[in-house]
């Protein structure tokens, strides 16, 4: 029976009713639950890739995918682990040098103040400044017109003297001639011997007041002690000088040969005095750079060691001499000083930068080139230089290193080294085709 018939006729004209609601919405929450679901499939995908990629980024060999190594007890570099891009040395037997290095200065040998040794004007000034000089040249005359008079007057003396004793002594030979004829008292003989020791002293001291006027009379003659370089004047001709001036006339400076002082730690000093105690000092050879180390001003030898520590820096002061032929250091100056205490022979030597420190002690990373992975390797280092040091044992030479990217590693991780081709698919076994999905093989 029809509704529509039963529905009262109001007289207006009422469209009829839909059906359809339901079923709609029933459709609309279909779609919406397989969009969502779409959407988490394809971010899955995305983010997890498919098996077949997973199975051609898996090592081929053993260690891959169901293979020996392919557990949760495997290397972290054969689980599938990103593998790290590192720099290698490779180790090497050679011969290097223990150096010592020190902040030093330069010392002259001898530093001498030239001043007169007597009092005049000054006549003469025969040197230019920062000439160089030697030993025993001229430098600057006095006026030698006083001290010449006063050798005169000494030596006038002394001849005067002399005379009196030629005559004294006469009379004494005369006495005791007519003392052995009987003629004459012994004590007359004995006063005129008196007289002739009294005679001969005086002369001695003439002759130590003539010799005293020659000398300031040479005096006037101003000479060079030392060589080395004459510093600025500080007196001009004409000026009155004297042996208190404090400046002088001038001011030499010893610098060739030259010392460079030097403070080495105290727990150094026992080497070098060792070393040099047994003779070597000679083969420890001491180099000079100036400031910035970026050259080598000279090099010289270990000449001495001091005989106490400076409580106040715990140091003990040292000199080296070079002959500073070049005259590249000057007095006073700071450098860089590099001394070679010994050479160490054929020994096993990698870069500063491949040794580690861990709990357990020193150790390194070695490669292994077959399969591209490091092994942690225990090491007992020994000297060291700037940029080398000593490994004791525990490597040999040959082998190969990390120097760079260390700090990501571990035990049997694997690595890139520089050279290196892109690994096929981007995994981290040993380059070499792309493994095919099992399916795919099974068709072929």
């Amino acid at each position: 029976m029809d509704r529509q018939a039963d529905t009262p006729h109001t007289g207006l004209d009422v469209p009829p009713r839909k059906h359809l609601s339901r079923r709609a919405s029933l459709i609309g929450g279909v779609v919406a639950v397989l969009a969502l679901a779409g959407t988490g499939w394809l971010a899955w995908r995305l983010t997890h890739g498919t098996p077949e990629a997973s199975t051609a980024a898996a090592p081929a060999g053993p260690g891959g995918q169901g293979g020996p190594g392919g557990g949760p007890g495997a290397p972290a570099g054969r689980r599938g682990a990103p593998a790290t891009t590192v720099g290698v040395a490779t180790a090497e037997r050679a011969s290097i040098p223990l150096l010592l290095e020190a902040l030093g200065t330069v010392t002259p040998q001898a530093t001498v103040f030239v001043r007169p040794q007597v009092s005049g004007v000054l006549q003469k000034v025969l040197f230019k400044e920062g000439q160089m000089v030697r030993a025993g040249e001229l430098l600057a005359t006095i006026d030698p017109r006083q001290f010449e008079m006063a050798l005169m007057q000494a030596s006038g003396q002394r001849q005067r003297d002399e005379a009196q004793l030629d005559s004294a002594r006469v009379t004494l030979q005369r006495f005791k001639t007519l003392l052995e004829q009987d003629s004459i008292a012994r004590q007359e003989v004995d006063s005129q011997a008196a007289l002739v020791k009294q005679l001969e002293g005086t002369v001695t001291i003439d002759k130590a007041a003539e010799g005293t006027a020659r000398l300031n009379l040479g005096y006037t003659r101003v000479l060079a002690p030392v060589s080395g370089r004459v510093g600025l004047r500080t007196v001009d001709v004409g000026n009155v000088v004297s042996s208190s001036d404090a400046a002088g006339i001038a001011l030499i400076t010893q610098i060739a040969p030259i010392d460079v002082v030097f403070a080495v730690p105290q727990d150094r000093a026992g080497e070098l005095q060792q070393t040099a105690s047994t003779g070597g000092s000679a083969g420890m050879k001491v180099a000079a750079l100036d400031r910035t180390r970026a050259s080598v001003l000279d090099t010289g030898v270990f000449a001495s060691l001091d005989n106490k520590v400076d409580t106040q820096t715990g140091t003990v002061k040292a000199k080296a001499r070079f002959a500073n032929s070049q005259l590249a250091l000057f007095p006073s100056q700071f450098v860089n000083v590099q001394l070679t205490v010994k050479t160490l022979e054929d020994v096993v030597v990698v870069p500063v930068t491949a040794l580690r420190n861990g709990s357990s002690g020193d150790y390194v990373y070695v490669v292994n080139d077959a399969e591209r992975t490091v092994s942690l390797r225990p090491v007992k280092r020994g000297q060291a230089t700037v940029d080398k040091i000593v490994i004791a044992s525990g490597l040999q030479a040959g082998e190969r290193v990390i120097t760079e990217g260390a700090d990501r590693l571990k035990d049997g991780a694997s690595v890139v080294l520089p050279g290196d081709q892109p690994r096929a698919g981007g995994g981290n076994g040993v380059a070499g085709k792309r493994k095919r999905p099992a399916s795919q093989a099974a068709g072929s």
